[in-house]
């Protein structure tokens, strides 16, 4: 199956974690009757009481023949490190802009980092529904921002959608009909590269090598992972190590479990690849920015 890794960005309550809720709805994540709370990556208490995201939390969706993992994260600049932890893990971000407010000081810091990694944005104005809507105006606020931040001619060259988040549905042209996601759905698969895993174009036959970029704790496996796959495969049982940024050995352990997120579900792997995005259990002392590789390999990412 192919693969999209993408983050979704955006100012504080412009309306991304309701855009993923309808993303998960409309791939059919979830049955017929099965009950849906609204906001499901907002987990924390405190991200439901306040309305914004805290702790980047990955799902994933199938639309036809590609898997789309999307990565839903902070959008306040507090969060810095994690958002910069969580951009090395895509390959394109879709940019949520409010076509009444515009871009914003924490859609300007996150949308600076992803420029500088070289990502290509989406750009989707989104609550285009309101009657202080100005979609026009906001679209060239947005390419002046761009310019501003010093991006290049091809990320100034950005597709971009209008949307109602809130309601499911995205269009391509204001006079187009007001359906559904397909458009947004199609322009990730279009626009949006597969997953590059540092030039090597995630070769399977590689080493396992893989950098944490979160850490937390589990109540049944203990310390879990999360990361990309930058090369190679891994499996449960797989004996493997985790070296620090200088190259050094923290541990030596073997894989426990391996899990991947399916909508908002943990599922557990026997093996995983190159470009995919998983949860890792079995270190003990590895954290965040390490390196979980193969016993052969002795450089970090």
């Amino acid at each position: 199956m192919k693969i999209r890794n993408i983050a979704i960005i955006a100012h504080v309550d412009h309306g991304k974690t309701t855009l993923v809720d309808n993303m998960l709805k409309q791939a059919g994540t979830f049955r017929e009757n099965e009950r849906v709370e609204e906001r499901v990556m907002d987990s924390g208490a405190i991200e439901r009481e306040r309305g914004i995201t805290i702790s980047a939390k990955p799902t994933s969706v199938i639309w036809g023949d590609y898997k789309i993992n999307i990565v839903d994260t902070p959008g306040h600049a507090d969060f810095g490190g994690e958002v910069e932890r969580i951009l090395s893990m895509v390959d394109g971000v879709v940019l949520l802009v409010d076509s009444a407010e515009g871009p914003m000081p924490q859609t300007k810091f996150v949308l600076g980092k992803a420029l500088k990694l070289g990502l290509r944005p989406i750009v989707c104005i989104n609550k285009i529904d309101r009657n202080d809507q100005r979609a026009d105006e906001v679209l060239t606020e947005t390419f002046d921002l761009f310019d501003k931040l010093g991006a290049t001619d091809s990320q100034l060259d950005f597709p971009y959608l209008y949307s109602v988040g809130r309601d499911g549905w995205a269009v391509r042209n204001l006079n187009d009909e007001r359906k559904d996601l397909t458009p947004l759905f199609q322009l990730i698969v279009d626009h949006v590269p597969a997953p590059d895993c540092g030039g090597t174009r995630c070769a399977i036959d590689a080493p396992f090598k893989m950098l944490a970029t979160t850490l937390e704790a589990d109540p049944y496996v203990g310390r879990i992972l999360t990361g990309k796959i930058e090369s190679g495969s891994v499996r449960v049982g797989q004996p493997v190590r985790a070296l620090n940024s200088r190259g050094e050995v923290i541990e030596q352990t073997k894989i426990t479990k391996i899990i991947e997120w399916q909508g908002i579900n943990k599922v557990s792997l026997e093996t995983a690849n190159a470009g995919d995005i998983v949860i890792i259990a079995g270190f003990s002392k590895a954290t965040v920015a390490d390196t979980l590789c193969d016993l052969t390999v002795t450089e970090p990412i």
